[in-house]
């Protein structure tokens, strides 16, 4: 499905990242891992038939326009662009810092934006390409202990619609995935307690697999969404409908 395409993944080492990386490469891609942990990034690609790895900040622009750079100067094109770097800095509001607030928010949101932005750049000059970008439920539903988090991601919905319509007419496409409760290491080291709360909001039973978020990120990176720009696919197992 993306057979000779160049696709740039950002927090790509590891987790759901990782997952999208390893789906495209099955599929044909040519991969490039940005990631804040320049080592990690390197060994991730070298588990990929053709891949590599590249430091980088995304609430940095410079280095952010380095990343695609390096994939335009290794393979030829950008062709899809996925916007995955987070982190999180968990707190109630009366406790979380401004120092919190702000690394949330540059990494998410900026981050986000200096990836659409950029990667729209190249690729209007290129005939177009499609852009994923990361959200959460959390921008949806919010969460308690993250006014932060909740925040950017719900900043990453309303920035991916009002991009998608200023480069629609360029054949550039740009949607937005809301992961629901997905098993990986950061939320399987949840208190028991906090995991089974989760669990009895999830109509389907079940945490879902970060396989199950990179499938929804292929269908958004292939011609297969050919006629979808600005949309936001909920992968939730059902939760807050």
């Amino acid at each position: 499905m993306l057979q000779d395409k160049t696709a740039v993944i950002t927090g790509g080492a590891q987790g759901i990242g990782l997952a999208i990386a390893q789906t495209f490469a099955e599929n044909g891609a040519r991969i490039v891992i940005g990631d804040l942990n320049e080592e990690a990034a390197k060994a991730a690609a070298a588990t990929l038939p053709d891949a590599i790895g590249v430091g980088c900040d995304v609430s940095d622009s410079a280095d952010v326009e380095r990343l695609l750079a390096a994939a335009v100067e290794t393979y030829g094109s950008l062709d899809v662009m996925v916007n995955n770097a987070g982190i999180t800095r968990d707190a109630t509001m009366r406790k979380m810092t401004e120092a919190d607030f702000d690394a949330v928010i540059s990494v998410h949101l900026r981050g986000c934006w200096n990836g659409t932005r950029l990667a729209a750049g190249i690729m209007r000059e290129n005939g177009g390409g499609s852009i994923v970008n990361m959200s959460s439920i959390s921008g949806k539903v919010g969460m308690v202990g993250q006014t932060n988090y909740s925040a950017a991601k719900a900043g990453i919905v309303g920035l991916t619609k009002a991009a998608a319509k200023e480069v629609a007419h360029l054949g550039v496409r740009i949607n937005a995935i809301q992961p629901g409760l997905i098993r990986t290491a950061m939320t399987e080291a949840m208190p028991q307690k906090a995991w089974d709360s989760k669990m009895t909001e999830i109509p389907m039973q079940r945490a879902g697999e970060p396989s199950e978020i990179a499938s929804v990120a292929l269908f958004y990176a292939s011609s297969m969404s050919s006629y979808m720009t600005g949309t936001v696919a909920e992968v939730t197992g059902g939760r807050h409908l």
